[in-house]
């Protein structure tokens, strides 16, 4: 559907005239009543979240909204993408501007805790990284000296920033931009000499934000943990349920071998857990609120967690990124769904 952009005002009065009784009606009847997910979204780059060639968002992000359209609306094309930044993501989700905010956002016990929101889940464990020119002649931090640093404002991103160079006592000097797109802008027009951010943002500049990628280092140093996952407000526990198992169905289903290709067959199995996660054997929708199929129509229209990953981020990407931590627990990684029963 629709790109909407958002023009989001922060005084008293337009919150007040604009939201008056959000929480009145359970979100998911409100997405019923309009067919659409509006789903929050940031331009986060190249394999995260970003508009293509034809202004149709694109990503590892965007696509998880397109998983809670086929959940709920039995179409993934079923929503609405409104496009957010840093200092309207919060207010917004709070505020029901938008259902969901599924970009590359840190949970952290501040934001959890007293903001009015709640994160569902960790969709990619990240870390906080820095890149380079290769002309400044540095491979690492620790063989730069006396640079200045961009960084977007209002993020977790400017605080770990901050106190890594205290802490590590670094000659460094932070630029804070108001936007992803000045702070990138501010680092390739030489305005200041790293740019730091998620290391998942920074796979998808150096690979598609510059025509020569070789000019430019990814420093091995990573400074923070960085869970990043869909937020929702804190006021509709079953909404908050139904984005949680949303990304748990996609997670199991790679666990149990069901992607996207397989699937019918997959219905024939014997396996207990295959048959719930695909309907065959009633139960899960119910609990949910949904329809028995919610997961198979995410499976068959989106994908399972692995092949989402990989089409954005891995192998069939640009970006080539192995899975590292974010892989299954079965090999190595942190992904892990709890039992769908």
């Amino acid at each position: 559907m629709s790109v909407k952009p958002l023009s989001f005002g922060f005084s008293a009065l337009l919150l007040g005239a604009a939201f008056v009784n959000i929480a009145d009606a359970a979100t998911l009847e409100k997405i019923k009543d309009r067919a659409a997910v509006q789903c929050g979204v940031s331009r986060t780059g190249p394999g995260s979240s970003t508009l293509n060639a034809t202004g149709e968002w694109v990503g590892f992000f965007a696509d998880f909204c397109r998983a809670v359209a086929a959940a709920t609306l039995q179409a993934a094309s079923a929503v609405e993408f409104v496009e957010l930044n840093q200092r309207t993501r919060f207010d917004a989700t709070r505020e029901g501007a938008v259902d969901l905010f599924s970009a590359n956002t840190t949970w952290t016990l501040t934001r959890d805790t007293s903001m009015g929101l709640q994160f569902t889940n960790t969709l990619y464990y990240d870390g906080q990284g820095f890149i380079a020119p290769v002309s400044l002649g540095a491979k690492n931090l620790k063989q730069v000296r006396k640079a200045t640093v961009c960084v977007t404002g209002n993020t977790t991103t400017e605080s770990n920033l901050a106190e890594y160079i205290r802490a590590n006592r670094l000659d460094l000097s932070i630029v804070t931009l108001t936007s992803n797109d000045t702070a990138v802008s501010s680092f390739f027009s030489r305005r200041c000499d790293l740019y730091t951010t998620d290391r998942l943002a920074l796979a998808g500049l150096r690979s598609a934000g510059t025509n020569k990628p070789e000019d430019y280092v990814v420093f091995p140093e990573i400074i923070s943990k960085e869970p990043l996952g869909p937020v929702v407000r804190n006021d509709d526990p079953a909404w908050f349920a139904i984005v949680r198992w949303i990304a748990f169905a996609m997670i199991a289903a790679e666990e149990k071998g069901v992607d996207s290709t397989n699937i019918t067959q997959m219905r024939d199995s014997s396996d207990a857990e295959i048959r719930r996660l695909l309907g065959v054997d009633p139960g899960l929708g119910k609990s949910l609120g949904l329809d028995e199929a919610w997961a198979s129509r995410v499976i068959e229209q989106v994908g399972n967690y692995g092949q989402v990953f990989e089409r954005n981020l891995g192998a069939g990407s640009p970006l080539r990124l192995d899975r590292g931590v974010n892989a299954l627990w079965t090999k190595g990684g942190l992904m892990y769904a709890p039992p769908l029963r």
